[in-house]
């Protein structure tokens, strides 16, 4: 059976213990010391006293594991949502790697802003790093997101390109590909791929991008064929 990402799993640390544990060679995993750094890099730039707006695009969508007292539908300008990110732990592995979600330069993305309370916001965004931070593919960045038409700076994560593991614009034949092939500990890729078209779809928002991976999907037989792992539960904005 496959693990999920709980809120538990990121307070008592063992899901962060387990990618050190298992990283394959080469493989960064950044320790403690080095996420609370980030994240007070990042919160410099925030004025305190005042709520943390959250930008999702993908599993924050469906399984946020934070706590929040809001959530609207949210369009940012200037990032798309791409599969650009090599994943070889979680849902993939050193032999069949997977493929995540970024954030990443050019065009626009719909999404869901999560605000996080002013009292709870340091405690709720350290959480949020040791699920996206954790191997340095992704950079943490304030964006302007429109939510009710109204501009707002929303914290999200987009890919960083120096890492090694960043793929660039892959073909929808590669991308259906390691979707197709992608299986971890946290379950399969197609399964993540599956839990975000759905919620998208739920809110009325549509991806031209994933709807026309999902049609070279449905035409992968590794698609057809494929048999369930487990619950959804992964990180990737």
């Amino acid at each position: 059976m496959a693990h999920v990402i709980t809120r538990d799993k990121l307070l008592d640390g063992s899901l962060a213990e387990h990618f050190r544990a298992n990283a394959p060679p080469g493989y960064q995993v950044r320790s403690q010391a080095e996420l609370d750094a980030s994240l007070d890099e990042v919160l410099a730039g925030h004025v305190q006293g005042e709520p943390a707006w959250v930008f999702g695009y993908g599993s924050l969508i469906w399984n946020p594991a934070l706590a929040h007292d809001a959530a609207e539908k949210a369009h940012v300008f200037g990032w798309c949502r791409r599969f650009c990110i090599k994943l070889m732990m979680g849902r993939g592995s050193v032999e069949q790697p997977g493929l995540m979600l970024a954030l990443d330069r050019g065009g626009s993305c719909w999404g869901v802003a999560l605000r996080i309370p002013a009292d709870r916001m340091r405690d709720e965004l350290a959480l949020l790093w040791r699920r996206e931070m954790l191997s340095g593919a992704y950079q943490a960045r304030w964006v302007a997101a429109s939510i009710h038409g109204r501009r707002q700076p929303a914290l999200t994560f987009v890919v960083n390109r120096h890492s090694p593991r960043y793929l660039g614009a892959l073909s929808l034949h590669e991308q259906a590909r390691m979707l197709c092939a992608g299986v971890g500990h946290l379950g399969s890729c197609r399964e993540y791929f599956d839990n975000t078209v759905a919620s998208l779809q739920r809110l009325g928002l549509k991806d031209a991008s994933l709807q026309r991976l999902a049609r070279e999907l449905g035409a992968t037989p590794a698609a057809r064929a494929r048999v369930r792992t487990g619950p959804p539960g992964d990180g990737g904005g």
